[in-house]
C-alpha cells in the first residue's frame, strides 16, 4: 500500500509587472496556511519519504513552511511539474520507484485538482470534486503500484482551514 499526498501550493502574492509567474512568492496568508498545514501533517503522522515539487518559488516556499519533518524526506524539484496537467502528473507518478512508501506532490491547479478528482472518482461526494484551494492537501491510499493509480482511495481532504 502506498500513500499519495497531493498538495496545492499555498496562497501566492499577486502577479506583479515584470515578475515572472515562476518567481511569485507566497503571500503572508500563504505562509501562515502552509505552516499550519505542516503542524497538522506532523500531528497526523503524514511524513513523506519523497517530495516531488514544482520549481516555482511559491511551491518551494510552501515546502519550506511545512518543515521540520520527523524524518527528512528526499526532495526532488522537477521542471515538468510547473503548471502540469493531470496526465503529466500521473505520468511522473508512474516513474516513482516502488520502494517509495509515501510521496508528497506539491504542484499547481488546474492539473492537481483534476488529478485529485480522477483519483477520488470512486468516492462520490468527495470534497475534492468541487474545489482544491491553495494549501489544501488530499491523502490517497494506493493499493497497487505507482504506475497504476486506479483503485486509489481518498483517505482525507484537508482544506487550509482544517483543524484535524
Amino acid at each position: 500500500m502506498h500513500q499519495l499526498l497531493l498538495l496545492r501550493h499555498a496562497k501566492a502574492a499577486r502577479e506583479a509587472p515584470g515578475l515572472p509567474d515562476r518567481d511569485r512568492p507566497l503571500a503572508p496568508r500563504g505562509q501562515r496556511d502552509a505552516a499550519a498545514l505542516g503542524q497538522t501533517m506532523r500531528r497526523l503522522g503524514l511524513t513523506p519519504d519523497l517530495v516531488l515539487v514544482s520549481p516555482a518559488l511559491r511551491t518551494r516556499q510552501t515546502l519550506a513552511a511545512l518543515e521540520p519533518w520527523e524524518d527528512t524526506p528526499l526532495v526532488e524539484p522537477m521542471d515538468p511539474l510547473y503548471l502540469a496537467d493531470a496526465a503529466t502528473l500521473a505520468a511522473l507518478l508512474a516513474e516513482v520507484p516502488e520502494t517509495v512508501r509515501s510521496l508528497l506532490l506539491i504542484a499547481h491547479n488546474p492539473g492537481l485538482h483534476e488529478l485529485a478528482r480522477r483519483l477520488a472518482a470512486t468516492s462520490p461526494g468527495a470534497p475534492v470534486e468541487a474545489r482544491f484551494p491553495t494549501a489544501a492537501l488530499a491523502e490517497f491510499a494506493l493499493p497497487g503500484r505507482w504506475d497504476r493509480l486506479a483503485g486509489a482511495r481518498l483517505i482525507r481532504f484537508l482544506p487550509p482551514d482544517a483543524e484535524s
